[in-house]
């Protein structure tokens, strides 16, 4: 049977709840949804499809449609750029941009005519070159590279439906009957793990939006809301970034209630810390750390009930492999088709950029990015994720990007996680993490951004990784005024003019 057969299966469910900010909607709902929008851009003759939407019931159903037509979906997120947006849709070849119907042209589309898609979505007819793509597209997506413009992915639903499939066995032991989805669904992280897995799996799914989860801007998150979201929904499981598990393990031990319903916690997309996992596991929360790259159609390895090594990112899933050569995880397995505009990964396993190793029993430990790795002074390679992770476990720092090429010592370029913190507040909590590192790893001197690190400034990735070049360019002078005063032995704080 076919992956969309078995979405089709699973929209036939009676019992099929999608839950959002308005109510509850059955399978039947969903369906007929579903089906509206594919004779819709069907009738327009739209195949090759963009969309710019908040999380919520019509997102899952766009995508769904577009799945039913065999056409390629181009799920953009809502805080890319005018420059991302005009970027994807001319690389992509988009024919149309859906968006919430009343909405205006999002800034950086090119757009010919709006038509109605429903009741609810608008599309936006492109002046759009479509370039061919690799056979058996059904979704493109954006990578969070570390510079330039991002490059398009292209994948196939069976790709796609395989790690979903992996998912479900990984999580069956607990059986999550409930998936609240925390990241937009944009990403392919919550599109292949959270929606697809949660239908595959029969389980109902909670797709509030992003203000009711939360976020605020781009990168900023409200935890009261966050809490309060959780509390509404009680899933049984939920996809985290790092961060997302720091404020709920802050709040946590400041006696704030979590959900007594949740069994599964996934976290990933960067590096987590051992403390904060450590602490994760003292409050009695299932999380478990994976790991996936968007060439492999997403997740990759997961630690899983019963089988789970604190430092570890799991085990490989079923449809995937991974070897170490030269330092460097490679894996083989499911893979993308290709690249937009450029050649693909060439033949064979994908070689991640990631170093680590697999150990004795098959669980693989990632330590660092190869491109990022900078070697100190004194000959002492250092892996700046590493750093980042302690110091983004100390509540007093929201994010960091650490630097230290060829230089006797590292720098840290910072922004708190509360306003108006002080200078000696946040020696001392300097002075807390570097009591945990080695000498050549501690940073000794902070530069204090001047607002907080977005991806609408491209200081970050589209998943909320740091775009270290341009943070380290923004911020070239002030680091540069700390290695000056290298004779002064105290730590010094400021934000660049």
């Amino acid at each position: 049977m076919s992956g969309l057969d078995l979405f089709a299966d699973a929209l036939r469910r009676p019992d099929l709840r999608v839950l959002d900010g308005v109510g509850e909607h059955g399978g039947a709902q969903l369906e007929a949804r579903v089906q509206a929008y594919a004779d819709a851009l069907e009738a327009q003759g739209l195949q090759r499809v963009a969309s710019r939407l908040d999380n919520g019931l019509d997102w899952l159903a766009l995508d769904l449609a577009i799945r039913r037509l065999d056409g390629v979906h181009v799920p953009l997120p809502t805080f890319f750029s005018a420059g991302q947006v005009s970027h994807a849709l001319a690389s992509s070849g988009a024919q149309a941009l859906v968006t919430a119907r009343g909405e205006p042209m999002p800034i950086g589309a090119n757009a010919e005519v709006q038509r109605a898609l429903g009741d609810t979505l608008s599309a936006w007819r492109l002046q759009t070159h479509a370039p061919a793509l690799p056979e058996g597209t059904a979704c493109i997506t954006y990578t969070s590279g570390t510079t330039g413009s991002a490059k398009g992915v292209c994948l196939d639903a069976a790709s796609m439906l395989a790690v979903a499939g992996s998912l479900v066995e990984a999580a069956r032991p607990v059986s999550p009957r409930r998936h609240l989805c925390l990241m937009p669904l944009s990403t392919l992280l919550e599109n292949v793990s959270g929606l697809y897995a949660a239908l595959l799996s029969e389980a109902d799914i909670a797709v509030p939006s992003l203000a009711e989860i939360g976020y605020t801007g781009a990168s900023g998150l409200d935890v009261p809301t966050l809490l309060a979201c959780l509390q509404r929904y009680q899933p049984h499981s939920a996809i985290l970034l790092p961060q997302l598990l720091l404020a709920l393990v802050t709040a946590a031990e400041r006696g704030h209630a979590l959900p007594r319903s949740l069994r599964f916690l996934a976290v990933g997309g960067g590096r987590v810390g051992p403390r904060l996992l450590a602490r994760a596991a003292a409050l009695g929360l299932p999380v478990y750390e994976g790991y996936g790259l968007t060439e492999c159609a997403s997740v990759v390895c997961l630690n899983r009930p019963g089988a789970s090594r604190p430092g570890s990112v799991g085990r490989a899933l079923p449809h995937a492999r991974v070897q170490v050569v030269d330092g460097e995880l490679q894996v083989h397995g499911v893979r993308c088709l290709g690249y937009l505009g450029e050649a693909g990964p060439p033949p064979g396993a994908i070689a991640t950029g990631d170093l680590g190793h697999v150990d004795e029993d098959g669980y693989v430990h990632v330590t660092g990015r190869r491109k990022n790795v900078f070697i100190t002074a004194y000959g002492r390679n250092v892996s700046p994720e590493w750093v980042e992770s302690e110091l983004l476990q100390h509540p007093d720092f929201a994010q960091a990007v650490v630097w230290g090429e060829a230089r006797p010592w590292n720098v840290a370029v910072v922004w708190p996680r509360r306003a108006g913190q002080q200078a000696n507040d946040l020696q001392a909590a300097l002075h807390d993490v570097n009591a945990s590192l080695p000498d050549y790893a501690q940073v000794r001197e902070l530069v204090l951004a001047d607002a907080p690190f977005t991806a609408a400034e491209g200081l970050l990735t589209a998943n909320g990784r740091p775009r270290r070049d341009a943070i380290l360019h923004r911020y070239a002078d002030a680091i540069a005024q700390r290695y000056a005063r290298a004779n002064d032995p105290s730590p010094t704080f400021g934000c660049t003019p």
